[in-house]
């Protein structure tokens, strides 16, 4: 009997297989922001700790709104931060909670993942909740792709949305690729459940693939750790300390 599913599944990897390869897209890079520098990339698991030796010598990569769950520490916006689509138009009550908390607040480059409309209407979604930015740029579902590839190896082609990796290890991988000479993960913890930002404890995805990058950094010797003890000792990373580096 034929495997119908299967057969359809082989048709839109090499679908999407081919647009890749047409896309030819670039690696995104933000040298200029991070090269050197100790990057700490923020998530919005329910804990997260300010890194130790924290001055102003580091610079902040924040995911979606996870700048309102670093407010205890970060004394000034995020340098850069990392924004999926959905957020700015999305209805589902992740992305409106999203844009609740992030009314009035401010970034220094906002990098958009995945838009596809024109940008005079992404203009007018961010200004809807007034979220403000010095510079905004577009990152491309090829270019996460080609920058995935590169820092893993592995070609993702993101057919199902669990197959994915989340934008916090992707937040990772772009401080790697920008030459960063630590990344410290902080509120980005594959095994937890619920955001600290909101209240709605909604389930993590992408809880295979992200497990399986931070085993492909820690395998590749990257300079990755977390500064949450509980996820150190949970995922295995190693537990930032600056005085060991």
């Amino acid at each position: 009997m034929m495997d119908v599913d299967g057969l359809t599944r082989t048709r839109r990897y090499f679908t999407r297989w081919v647009r890749y390869r047409l896309a030819a897209p670039r690696v995104p890079n933000l040298e200029r922001l991070l090269l050197g520098k100790t990057v700490v990339v923020t998530g919005s698991a329910p804990f997260s700790t300010k890194p130790l030796g924290w001055d102003d010598s580091f610079r902040v990569l924040t995911i979606n709104a996870s700048q309102i769950a670093a407010q205890g520490w970060l004394p000034h916006p995020p340098d850069v931060t990392l924004m999926q689509f959905n957020q700015i138009e999305g209805l589902n009550p992740a992305a409106v909670e999203v844009r609740r908390v992030l009314q009035h607040q401010k970034t220094g480059l906002l990098c958009l993942l995945n838009w596809r409309h024109e940008r005079e209407r992404l203009l007018r979604g961010l200004e809807a909740f007034d979220y403000r930015y010095n510079e905004l740029a577009l990152i491309s579902r090829h270019e996460r792709i080609a920058l995935m590839h590169r820092m893993t190896g592995r070609l993702n082609l993101e057919l199902e949305g669990e197959a994915k990796w989340s934008n916090g290890i992707v937040g990772a991988a772009l401080a790697l690729a920008s030459g960063a000479a630590n990344v410290v993960l902080t509120g980005i913890d594959p095994l937890s459940k619920g955001h600290k930002y909101n209240s709605l404890n909604l389930s993590r995805m992408h809880q295979e693939t992200d497990l399986e990058a931070l085993q492909i950094f820690r395998d590749q010797r990257l300079p990755v750790f977390t500064a949450d003890p509980n996820v150190a000792q949970s995922v295995g990373l190693p537990l930032w300390d600056p005085r060991t580096t």
